[in-house]
């Protein structure tokens, strides 16, 4: 898959993930949305970190069954992604994000 151009998202990106702790699946989750953010959204998202431990209500809310979860809120339509996020490939076809 080859990587978006600044040009191909043009709409900000809104997404919430939703972890636990500071376990090992949690840091490399909050690291590849980072790093896929960085390079595909040419950093023109707003990712929000939840840790269910300390808010709980907010998983409720977002009907999180599964850490870590990834929430693309905006644009539409909603998506979850379930996991560390590692296979990029995958992640960005959930997403809906091709070239």
């Amino acid at each position: 898959m080859k990587k978006a151009s600044p040009h191909f998202i043009k709409e900000n990106y809104k997404f919430i993930l939703f972890v636990s702790g500071m376990s090992v699946k949690s840091l490399r989750a909050i690291e590849n949305i980072r790093k896929i953010g960085t390079d595909y959204f040419n950093d023109n998202f707003d990712l929000q970190i939840i840790d269910i431990s300390k808010d709980q209500a907010a998983a409720s809310k977002h009907q999180i069954v599964a850490i870590p979860s990834l929430v693309k809120e905006s644009p539409d339509p909603r998506r979850v992604i379930v996991g560390d996020l590692s296979d990029t490939t995958r992640v960005l076809k959930i997403l809906e994000i091709t070239e």
